[in-house]
């Protein structure tokens, strides 16, 4: 089984437990670049989910509580959440986040789409998380994940969405990004 397929197994697995708490989430990562190549060297998985009424890691604490298939393990000094599924050997860990935080506000029909049946950050959304992590970290997986959304997808991208400083610092220690960002400009007309 490629990682990939590994890493979508989980996603799908979290994401029936978290539709059945009804419980807004979407996945990101450099999965979905390997998605949308056939590449079975997926890496990384991130889940975004919306608080509601409570903050989204107690959300996912009850909503996982009790399901043999999953762990959490939460470090209040980083402020992060992790879930493993342990269906798979290696076990595959997903890491939690806010809503807001580290993705749009609401997830909905505007800010996610399907792949395989499970939802995951649009294009836009998932550029605009690439680009503020890889403005924190500087990691050269992020930067390669914003060049392939970039300049692949450049004609379906919300450049509303893309914050155009960062793109702007970006494309300059990335130039294989500077015909498609200039490109997306031209198409907004700025």
């Amino acid at each position: 089984m490629s990682d990939t397929n590994r890493l979508l197994e989980a996603a799908k697995a979290l994401s029936v437990v978290l539709q059945s708490h009804s419980i807004p989430h979407a996945f990101h990562g450099s999965v979905i670049t390997s998605l949308l190549t056939n590449s079975p060297r997926g890496d990384e998985l991130f889940c975004v989910v919306e608080g509601g009424s409570s903050h989204p890691f107690r959300r996912v604490r009850e909503a996982v509580r009790g399901n043999d298939s999953f762990t959490t393990t939460h470090s209040p000094w980083s402020n992060r959440l992790h879930v493993t599924y342990r269906r798979l050997i290696p076990a595959i860990e997903i890491e939690i986040l806010p809503a807001g935080e580290h993705g749009p506000r609401r997830l909905d029909n505007y800010t996610t789409m399907k792949l395989y049946g499970i939802p995951f950050l649009t294009l836009s959304e998932f550029v605009r998380a690439k680009l503020k992590s890889w403005a924190i970290r500087g990691s050269e997986r992020d930067a390669h994940d914003i060049v392939f959304a970039l300049c692949q997808y450049w004609n379906r991208l919300d450049i509303n969405r893309v914050p155009e400083h960062d793109m702007n610092q970006f494309v300059t220690c990335h130039r294989a990004a500077a015909l498609s960002w200039a490109a997306l400009k031209r198409k907004y007309g700025m």
